[in-house]
């Protein structure tokens, strides 16, 4: 089932990978942690947004995408020049691109949460991006509120974790029911992966955001340790935590919220793919209550606090831990 959607998910993933790709070789200093401007960034988002959302419109016209971004700064005189260079980009890929026709794709992301739509990231991990680390292009069906199709590219991903040497570039993909696989970028050697059960001492690393505003770093910490993790965390931007975490890179993942930000809600296209691809490759994924992550009222998780990440026995344990911090 979603063979079709199955494998345009995947070539547009890897095309608005490519892009990504060529912008940060051509526009980010790799010994500079990010560019003032933002320039990078903003092209390489914008550029995505339209790639995917084109090939997606092109195959199923009509099905609704709730992206991240929309084209009404880029139609602003001064931004001009921008557009210019993102239609460049594009064009790589679609060589009859024209500015109309890029802000249209981009704005066919501009849809919402329905019955049956498409959830959209051009660009997962920002910062990551702009400081040549890890960064994701992260696509989802959802059908009836629940994930059916997951799909990350993750460029800079090495393809073991461990290895210095490894090649960079991974795809992770999932289709509800059938199992989560990964390939190296632009090869359709997929391999089944599954998460760790955790028994290996090893094996007991905990991955968390780079960013300290992101959750909870001190909490997460605490809770880990109190679940039997001894190893430093494993920081990582992005979705791509997801997808270190199906494979075994790591057996938890945990977001609790930032005392920063005590109104912030997670949105939907930040987790969609990934939790799919763990939950299909044996993991489980729940808010910091318990409760399944909610993708289907709006594209902010209102009813949702915190984000976990697990095997079932460890998943269920840090439960545990949060329940006895919160009412100490």
């Amino acid at each position: 089932m979603y063979e079709k959607q199955k494998q345009v998910a995947l070539a547009a993933v890897t095309k608005a990978a490519d892009l990504c790709i060529r912008v940060r070789k051509d526009m980010v200093n790799p010994n500079a942690l990010e560019k003032k401007d933002k320039s990078p960034v903003t092209i390489a988002d914008f550029g995505a947004q339209a790639l995917v959302c084109e090939h997606l419109a092109r195959h199923f016209p009509g099905d609704v995408i709730v992206g991240e971004e929309d084209s009404s700064d880029l139609q602003k005189p001064s931004n001009a020049p921008l557009l210019v260079e993102i239609i460049d980009y594009v064009q790589t890929s679609l060589p009859d691109a024209t500015p109309d026709l890029v802000c249209r794709w981009i704005d066919a992301g501009n849809g919402v949460v329905s019955d049956y739509f498409w959830t959209l990231d051009p660009i997962d991990g920002t910062k990551g991006f702009l400081r040549n680390a890890q960064y994701a292009i992260a696509l989802a069906l959802i059908v009836g509120g629940e994930v059916k199709l997951g799909a990350l590219a993750c460029p800079a991903m090495p393809y073991k974790m461990d290895d210095p040497n490894s090649p960079k570039g991974v795809v992770f993909v999932a289709v509800r029911g059938e199992g989560a696989q990964m390939a190296p970028l632009h090869s359709d050697d997929f391999v089944t992966i599954r998460v760790v059960d955790g028994t290996n001492p090893t094996q007991m690393r905990f991955v968390e955001s780079v960013e300290s505003s992101h959750g909870n770093q001190p909490l997460q910490e605490a809770i880990a340790a109190k679940v039997g993790f001894s190893q430093s965390s494993l920081k990582m931007d992005s979705q791509v935590k997801y997808g270190a975490l199906a494979r075994g890179d790591a057996a938890l993942y945990l977001r609790l919220p930032s005392p920063e930000s005590p109104g912030y809600r997670e949105k939907i296209w930040d987790h969609a793919a990934g939790s799919l691809i763990v939950e299909e490759a044996g993991g489980i994924v729940t808010d910091m209550h318990g409760n399944t992550l909610d993708f289907n009222s709006d594209y902010k998780m209102r009813q949702n606090r915190g984000v976990i990440v697990g095997n079932r026995r460890i998943h269920a344990s840090v439960l545990e831990a949060v329940a006895q911090i919160e009412t100490a």
